[in-house]
């Protein structure tokens, strides 16, 4: 291992191979030729654009850049005539599958990792061709990117006997590509990366400019590389050393952002590891498991999902749509068709969610996306002729401006394609109606699925403070919980705001012995965006849940909406009643106590049983479970609630039951909106945090009303005061997803 990448691994945590943060402000975009026409003249403005899009990037002291690279479609000619120089005669209307490799330089790793490819291609019956050693300048490169350098080289593949069906032969290379990486992680082999596997596509990248790219690769010069789409991107990276792999654009798309809820969707994709099965795959989707490379960015993590739903069979758009919705909970001018397919996606998949522009193609269409709030640039431009161009910015490529019939940029959650096999362009609108009624998610969503009603105002059966206080003690209630916190929440519906600083010693440090949730701290996005305004964008942010089982992402059925929607994630003590007795939704609660008088170590053993319980719920049909410590007294104490909720959660992802039921956790010690942030964040759909309810009620019921009619001095009776109390752990709830 060279100082370089022993520099790089100290960044990735030892237990998950993942990344500490990996974060990027980029420039992104394509050029397509609406009529699919192949020319060179695609690629020349892709190479000017990515060019001039160089300050996007960085580059070291030493010109080492953090990548740049093409995406484009497979320039036939070019590599007939590349085969036809190595005494390999292909005819000019040859089918032709090429694999952008870097490899071991080694000798001896070099061997066997073309062995291994051999070896993935020759069981799957897909012909080897041949193997071309890409021409290639390393002169040109900074030192440290020259030093980390592998080789690359390019396979050469032919279509399969019988096989007439590119798509059936673009799934047949995907699983081959991932049995490759699954034997060469086994093997160690390093580096060992396919840049692209394809029939369509080829991705040229690697560690230098936008500028530097037709330096590096003279391919990219050759008037026999010709392609109607070319998807181009500058890398500037954050937090993270530039790899060579970690150069953009992926095997589809090219991102210009940060994906912020990257762990989240990371655990949610592993929760999925046995929903990955789909007929598209056959009987190989064991190759499917982990989807998500693990030593990836978060760009390659969505990328690695992309890919997964295009090679199952959405189109490209339909599969952004899925990961990087828009906005559309509180817009009442999106189409109920639009809205119908969003929330019908809920039920499959968690969005990808941050400031995002994404430029993606299967070979065949090629579009740009942005992100619900449209925190990243991108303007377009079309020619007469049919050419676009769509960019982090405006000229990047020189049209003449008396060719050009459309300008403009696109909005938040907005959409531009370029169908090259149906010659068309199709706008934002246009494009999405398109895939949302390929489906009727709406009479899905009509049949199947249920929402829990919001109980607000119901009067509380109110208990003595007397009868409240050995359960407060129980769980750490002190004099500030009761009114320096639960009681100013409850009166002025918001969260409580204190003085800069916080003097409290760290929780690992303190004498006292503060809740688990002391010790876990919010995570900030603070590299390329900073924290939006939760109140004026509140049009873009929402809370709701779905709880149940959920389907596969790679199939759609209708049976996969049957799903409880809540709008609330903390649910009121009536809310929670009305959850237990769903139709439909079979809910089992199951006791997060254990024996008083136990020793310490029995712990380990109730959480055991916790989990062994879970599992035997979920077989006996359980949708729901409920975690609750209600049997808290004198013979039973709490296990703390983020302590049961997280060795439940992973104990159902290892069993790969997760999936089949929504998570909800009724505790005792959850008192403000951090510990509902956490417990939402290890896995939890809802939380009744029922000590602290039940504390509100009696507060105000016991205390004198007083100034009622003035707004400022009004003290709410015991249901209002709960409501507020919710109203104000959830607005400091999304001011938490805000700083994210």
């Amino acid at each position: 291992m060279t100082e370089r990448e022993s520099r790089h691994e100290a960044l990735f945590d030892e237990s998950t191979g993942a990344p500490y943060a990996s974060r990027d402000a980029c420039g992104v975009g394509f050029i397509a030729r609406q009529s699919g026409e192949r020319t060179h003249e695609v690629v020349q403005l892709a190479l000017e654009a990515a060019a001039r899009l160089a300050h996007r990037g960085a580059s070291a002291t030493d010109l080492s850049a953090d990548g740049a690279g093409l995406l484009t479609q497979i320039p036939r000619r070019l590599f007939i005539l590349a085969a036809s120089r190595q005494g390999l005669h292909l005819p000019a209307d040859a089918s032709l599958a090429v694999g952008m490799c870097f490899l071991p330089t080694a000798p001896e790793a070099l061997a066997l990792a073309q062995r291994v490819v051999a070896d993935v291609l020759a069981a799957d019956a897909l012909p080897l061709l041949g193997w071309r050693d890409v021409p290639v300048r390393p002169e040109i490169l900074g030192k440290s990117a020259r030093e980390a350098m592998p080789l690359i080289r390019q396979v050469l593949i032919g279509r399969p006997e019988g096989l007439a069906d590119d798509d059936a032969w673009e799934r047949q290379l995907y699983l081959a590509r991932r049995e490759m990486e699954h034997r060469a992680e086994a093997l160690g082999l390093h580096p060992f990366y396919v840049c692209s596997l394809s029939c369509r596509t080829v991705v040229y990248k690697g560690l230098f400019t936008g500028g530097q790219l037709a330096d590096f690769y003279p391919d990219l010069r050759d008037p026999a590389f010709e392609s109607a789409i070319a998807v181009f991107h500058e890398r500037y990276a954050t937090n993270t050393l530039p790899r060579w792999e970690l150069a953009q654009p992926f095997r589809l798309l090219g991102h210009n952002g940060e994906i912020n809820t990257l762990w989240g969707n990371r655990n949610a994709m592993a929760m999925r590891a046995g929903l990955l099965d789909s007929p598209q795959f056959g009987t190989q989707g064991a190759r499917l498991r982990d989807p998500i490379r693990p030593r990836g960015s978060d760009s390659a993590s969505l990328d690695n999902a992309l890919e997964l739903l295009v090679r199952a069979g959405r189109s490209p758009v339909h599969a952004a749509m899925m990961l990087v919705p828009q906005a559309w909970e509180k817009y009442p001018d999106v189409e109920p068709a639009v809205k119908a397919f969003y929330e019908y996606h809920q039920c499959v998949i968690e969005p990808w969610d941050g400031p995002a522009a994404l430029a993606y193609s299967d070979g065949i269409q090629v579009a740009v996306s942005l992100d619900r709030n449209g925190l990243r640039p991108c303007r377009y431009k079309i020619r007469a002729d049919g050419m676009v161009v769509a960019g982090s910015e405006v000229g990047i490529v020189d049209f003449d401006p008396r060719d050009v019939v459309e300008s403009g940029k696109l909005g938040p959650g907005g959409v531009l394609l370029v169908d090259t096999a149906g010659r068309r362009i199709v706008r934002n609108l246009a494009a999405k109606r398109e895939v949302a009624t390929r489906r009727p998610y709406g009479r899905w969503i009509a049949q199947h699925m249920a929402t829990l009603a919001t109980q607000d105002g119901v009067e509380p059966l109110v208990k003595p403070s007397e009868q409240l206080r050995p359960m407060q003690r129980m769980f750490g209630y002190g004099h500030e919980d009761l009114r320096l916190i639960l009681e100013p929440m409850a009166t002025t519906a918001a969260e409580v705001v204190w003085s800069m600083g916080d003097d409290a010693p760290l929780a690992v440090l303190s004498k006292a012995a503060p809740p688990l949730y002391a010790y876990l701290r919010q995570r900030f996005a603070q590299v390329t965006n900073p924290p939006i305004d939760s109140l004026r964008e509140s049009m873009v942010m929402s809370l709701r849940m779905h709880l149940g089982q959920r389907g596969s992402p790679l199939v759609e059925k209708s049976s996969y909406a049957r799903m409880l929607r809540v709008e609330h994630p903390v649910l009121l003590p009536e809310e929670m009643e009305q959850l237990r007795n769903f139709p439909g939704f079979k809910a089992v609660t199951l006791d997060a106590t254990w024996p008083a008088r136990s020793r310490p170590e029995a712990l380990e053993a109730a959480i055991d049983g916790l989990c062994r319980r879970a599992e035997a719920a979920i077989l006996k049909g359980a949708r729901l479970l409920i975690l609750s410590d209600r049997k808290s007294g004198a013979d039973r104490v709490p296990i703390p609630a983020l302590l049961a909720l997280g060795a439940v959660r992973q104990q159902l992802v290892r069993t790969s039951l997760r999936a089949k039921v929504g998570l909800v956790v009724e505790s005792g010690d959850v008192v403000e909106q951090h510990h509902v942030a956490t417990l939402v964040g290890y896995g939890a759909e809802a939380v009744h945090p029922w000590l602290a309810l039940e504390t509100v009620a009696t507060l105000f019921a016991e205390a004198p009303a007083h100034g009622r009619g003035d707004p400022d001095t009004e003290r709410p009776l015991p249901a209002e005061a709960q409501s507020r109390y919710r109203v104000a752990v959830e607005k400091g709830l999304l001011k938490i997803l805000a700083k994210m």
